[in-house]
Formats: structure tokens, C-alpha cells, sequence
């Protein structure tokens, strides 16, 4: 196995470089194997709290190849989760043979999207030593699209969710094997995961401590953890085994490409395919889109036609509902919005501050104190009985509000 000189002394967390390191040494193995003598450029490392991800080129050829320790987060490693960085190397060199490691999971995921038709996915390069490779898709995403053209929001999404249609057919479920899922990426199992007795409570208290001042870690910590209390107390009702399908579990606006223009049929990038409520599909784009406006504050006029949007997209899934399931989908879809946007606040404040983030990572935490607002008040609103339609209007009004 490739290894990066190990730097750690016993009993620390692994150190930033080393892990990066590590991982550059992966892909360049990994290159070698699946094309022995082509030259390999490591060009743009793109920044991620979840995996290691380079943008290479191998024999003139553009790919991203993607890294994973342990099929956990990079903050996770990097907070020790594991142990040292001993103990990291010694528990991946057997993790990357095993058949359920989550990027040969995905890779099968993305080659059986590729076999439906629908949703357009991504192509796969190629697998080896644990890392995986997929060719890059032009095009603007649907993030630089709803900032771009806000008024669109709602013809965009829909466009998204067209894609979407022949795996949420129950039938579809049957497609995926149990072993095959992504539950990593499952947005209440990492909550639950995340926040789980007191672990979950000492995770919180040590929020921010790299990334934001005393006063707004105060501020943020204790809203997160009235946000957390409220969400364990009204955890969305069992799966009953009927109602699941097969969701693409995790879309995100940055995720989400357009190569032919925003007419044109989305293809989708990082699957995370689960059997759950297809109600989770849409509070995961919901819970981006709106950490998307926060980030980005592009303004009142595309604030309001942005969320606007997401009132017509969520309108439009729950026309051919009865009433009764429709201010259930509507919960639903509140309840997973909110814990979705707990967990990528969560990971955002505990990321070392020597781990580089996202793009909209910086700007997110800077609106932190607003973000977690608007999580305290959608979650009391949805605490105290009030009915799902005009709690979503308080979530709407709520979401304008911290894109301010």
C-alpha cells in the first residue's frame, strides 16, 4: 500500500497534510494500476468536508478521482473518530478490499443508474485501491442556475425531479440490493448517528471551536441543542414496508449539472441511493437550496423568487395527494430539511480549521447564528402542533430571512 511518512505521534489526531498526502499517493497507485503507462497530472483538489477529491489527468484525459477513508468523513478522521494516524492507515489497508466499501457501493450504484437511463449519471473511469474515478460533466449546475436565473427555480427543480420518476416506482426498489445502499448518506441516520445521548451532547459542546468566536459559539450551540431536543421528539414515523422507494438520497444544487443548458436533462453526480420516503429527495434539495441562499445572499428580488419557487415545486409534489397524506409529506419533508441542515451546520463547525472547505462552506459559517435561527424557529413552529401548510409558510418566510 502507498503511504504517506507517517508524522503522528501515538495517541494524536491525524494531521491534515499527512491525510492528504496519503490520499495523493492512493490516486497516483491507483492510475498506475488501471492505466500502466500513462502519464497522470494531479491538477485541482477540490475541497470537501466528506472525501478526498482531485481533479487529475491521465493520458490527456480529464477525471476526478475520489478518496475515502473508512467510508467516514474527512472531519471525522481528522477529529480522531478512528484513533491516530496509525490507526487510520492500519484500518483503511483492509477497508479498500472489502466488497462493501462505500466507493465500490457507489461505483455500482452509478453503473445501475447507467443501466436505467434515468436519472443521466455520471460515467465511471474506473475503480482501484479504494479510490474511484468518474469522467467530469460540463455545464452549468443547478446552484450557478438558481443564482443566475432565480425566476426559474421551480421549472428547474421540476426538471430534477423528472429524473427522478423511474426510481421512485416501488418496483425500482427491488433493483438495489439491501447491501448495496448508501446509508452513510442517509440524512436521519446521520442525525441520529451525530446525535445520540451523550456523545451527541459533548459533539455539541465542542461546536465552533476552530471556526467561530466565543460570543456565536454560545449562540449557536445553544440553539442547536433546543433545535436537536425538539427533532428527537418528533423523529418521522416508521417505513412502513410499502411505502419505500428507491431515493437518490443525496442532491445537492452543486451536484446537480446541466450540460446542455438549463432546458436541457439534468445529469447527477455522487449518488447515495437508499430505500426511504421520496419525500427525502425533496427535503434534501429543499434543506441545499436554502443553505445555498444563505451562503450566497444574492439578494431580496432572487431570495424571494428562489424560495418561491420551492413553494411550487412542493406544491406541485403534493397535487395528486389526498389532504391527509399531503400534511404528511409536508411534515416529512420539514422534519428531514431541518435534520439536514443540523448535520451539514454540525460538520461545517467541527471541521479543523486547517481542513479547507467547500466554497459555500466559509460563507454558511459566517451565517451560522442566522441558519441555526431559522432551524429553532421551524422546529418550535413544527413542535407545537401547528398545522404542517402553515408551518411551511413559517419555514418559507424563515428560510428569506436568513438569506438576508
Amino acid at each position: 500500500m502507498s503511504t504517506a511518512a507517517a508524522h503522528t505521534s501515538p495517541g494524536s489526531v491525524p494531521d491534515v497534510a499527512e491525510v492528504f498526502a496519503f490520499a495523493q499517493g492512493e490516486i497516483r497507485s491507483a492510475t498506475a494500476e488501471l492505466w500502466p503507462g500513462a502519464r497522470v497530472e494531479l491538477s485541482a483538489h477540490i475541497p470537501s468536508v466528506t472525501g478526498y477529491v482531485h481533479r487529475i489527468r491521465v493520458g490527456g484525459r480529464e477525471l476526478y478521482a475520489k478518496h475515502s477513508f473508512l467510508g467516514m468523513s474527512l472531519v471525522s478522521v481528522l477529529r480522531g473518530v478512528v484513533g491516530d494516524w496509525g490507526e487510520v492507515r492500519r484500518a483503511q489497508a483492509g477497508y479498500v478490499h472489502r466488497s462493501d466499501a462505500l466507493l465500490q457501493r457507489e461505483a455500482a450504484q452509478l453503473r445501475l443508474l447507467a443501466g436505467l437511463g434515468r436519472p443521466r449519471v455520471c460515467e465511471v473511469a474506473g475503480l482501484s485501491r479504494g479510490v474511484l474515478f468518474t469522467a467530469p460533466v460540463p455545464g452549468p449546475t443547478l446552484a450557478a442556475l438558481l443564482l443566475r436565473d432565480p425566476a426559474n427555480t421551480a421549472g428547474l427543480l421540476e426538471s430534477v425531479f423528472a429524473e427522478l420518476h423511474r426510481l421512485h416506482r416501488s418496483r425500482t426498489a427491488q433493483r438495489l440490493a439491501p447491501t448495496g445502499a448508501i446509508s452513510e448518506r442517509s440524512v436521519t441516520a446521520t442525525f441520529q448517528r451525530k446525535f445520540n445521548g451523550i456523545s451527541g451532547q459533548t459533539y455539541l459542546s465542542r461546536l465552533g471551536a476552530e471556526r467561530c468566536t466565543e460570543a456565536e459559539r454560545a449562540e449557536v450551540t445553544g440553539l442547536l441543542r433546543a433545535v436537536v431536543a425538539r427533532l428527537h421528539r418528533m423523529r418521522p414515523t416508521a417505513l412502513a414496508p410499502g411505502q419505500a422507494v428507491l431515493t437518490y438520497g443525496d442532491l445537492k444544487p452543486e451536484h446537480l449539472v446541466f450540460p446542455d443548458g438549463p432546458s436541457g436533462r439534468p445529469v447527477l453526480i455522487d449518488p447515495g441511493l437508499l430505500r426511504a420516503r421520496a419525500s427525502v429527495d425533496a427535503a434534501k434539495l429543499t434543506s441545499r437550496t436554502v443553505l445555498l441562499l444563505a451562503s450566497a445572499r444574492p439578494g431580496a428580488a432572487a431570495v424571494e423568487h428562489v424560495v418561491e419557487g420551492l413553494r411550487a415545486f412542493a406544491e406541485q409534489r403534493m397535487r395528486p395527494m389526498a389532504p391527509k397524506a399531503a400534511r404528511s409529506w409536508l411534515r416529512e419533508l420539514l422534519i428531514v430539511w431541518l435534520m439536514d441542515t443540523v448535520n451539514i451546520v454540525t460538520t461545517f463547525l467541527s471541521a479543523p480549521a486547517a481542513l479547507p472547505l467547500p466554497p459555500r462552506g466559509r460563507p454558511l459559517l459566517e451565517r451560522a447564528v442566522a441558519v441555526c435561527t431559522m432551524a429553532d424557529c421551524i422546529s418550535t413552529a413544527l413542535g407545537s402542533g401547528m398545522d404542517a401548510h402553515s408551518v411551511w409558510d413559517t419555514a418559507l418566510a424563515q428560510a428569506k430571512a436568513a438569506a438576508e
